[in-house]
């Protein structure tokens, strides 16, 4: 039976737990590395530039090695990182990174687990990371998962103070998914019970574009629901979500008061369209490099094992960005009021499309699944 541990960062350092490793053939020397342990990061097609989920993931393994964006000075020495074109190549690399021996290897999304899992479960004793999954229930797989619908929940709420303080007549939301499943619908379902909260009487549109790589179907759409009066359109589809800020970018710079919202990392820049003013009214942070550090640190200190790990707000494992000044001082302030609420139990989210449903005015119609 896996053991959950919400991870809060109001106690200090890695919990400290002894792990188990099952006998295994022998280890792969590590790659030539600087002094200390070594890390692979295993993507899906976006890769670190998707400015979003994986680019999370990449900033923190950055972080721990005292390296930036700018400076990647240990890249190909203590990390690197490798990119999978198709899914058939996800077991390739997995094995690849195994056979090499690195102290840990971190794959990105549910669409690693059966690949992981075929691999990790020969292998007990190399260490394995996944964020997003907590269903592969092996003792040498960290699994990182996150309170999105907590984020999501708080952006919603910023989206929907906006349109009021716009005075917006009958506001109509969208949102746009990737691969449709319980992770996703996380995103969905908090970020409609925030604009609930704050308009009761919203209307909600949706879609899912079953991949995480063509912004052109998520632009495509933003377009048609922009056309129709949708106000503002939160993305959680990796790089398909650029499509819908994009759109953004295009409509604002002509005039227009639509707005886009990011998702997993800040995206202000992504929304820039002129020197100063951007089409990302704020962020749903999605705090996956807090996860990486956790599992390094717990590398490093011999302290890893296979447990599942839930980042929530109070762990600072989601948030939202303020580095829009559209979104203003006294919305900053409501919404701290709201972030403190969930955190200490006040306002209670559903994480899941059944739970949701069962919510008085939530609406029946919303394409999102739990599996």
């Amino acid at each position: 039976m896996k053991k959950k541990v919400i991870f809060c960062l109001f106690l200090c350092g890695i919990i400290a737990a002894s792990g188990f490793f099952g006998a295994c053939a022998k280890k792969a020397p590590a790659p030539a590395a600087d002094a200390g342990i070594t890390v692979r990061l295993l993507t899906d097609a976006t890769g670190i530039d998707d400015k979003s989920f994986n680019a999370a993931a990449w900033r923190g393994i950055l972080e721990f090695y005292g390296d930036t964006w700018q400076n990647q000075s240990k890249r190909g020495k203590s990390y690197d990182v490798v990119t999978a074109q198709t899914q058939d190549m996800y077991i390739p690399n997995i094995r690849q990174a195994t056979d090499e021996g690195y102290d840990l290897i971190v794959t990105t999304g549910f669409t690693f687990a059966d690949a992981l899992d075929a691999v990790a479960s020969t292998n007990s004793r190399q260490n394995y990371m996944i964020v997003d999954v907590d269903w592969v229930n092996l003792p040498n797989v960290m699994q990182a998962t996150y309170a999105e619908h907590e984020g999501s929940y708080l952006v919603g709420v910023a989206t929907a103070l906006k349109a009021k303080a716009d005075g917006i007549n009958n506001p109509r939301f969208g949102f746009i998914g990737g691969v449709p499943g319980a992770v996703i619908t996380k995103f969905e379902v908090g970020f409609v019970q925030g604009i609930l909260s704050v308009l009761p009487n919203a209307q909600i549109v949706d879609y899912y574009a079953n991949s995480w790589g063509e912004p052109a179907l998520a632009k495509a759409q933003a377009m048609n629901w922009y056309d129709s009066g949708v106000y503002a359109i939160y993305s959680a589809a990796g790089g398909t979500g650029n499509g819908t800020i994009a759109q953004a970018k295009e409509y604002r710079a002509a005039g227009r008061n639509v707005w886009a919202i990011g998702v997993d990392s800040d995206q202000h820049e992504e929304g820039l369209y002129n020197a100063t003013e951007s089409a990302v009214l704020t962020s749903m942070l999605k705090k996956v490099e807090t996860s990486l550090l956790y599992a390094l640190k717990a590398v490093q200190n011999n302290t890893f094992k296979g447990e599942v790990i839930v980042f929530d707000l109070r762990a600072d494992g989601v948030g939202f960005s303020t580095t829009n000044p559209a979104l203003t001082a006294d919305i900053r302030s409501e919404l701290d009021q709201v972030r403190q609420k969930i955190v200490s139990g006040q306002i209670n989210i559903a994480a899941t499309h059944a739970d949701a449903r069962r919510l008085p005015g939530f609406p029946q119609h919303l394409q999102a699944r739990d599996n």
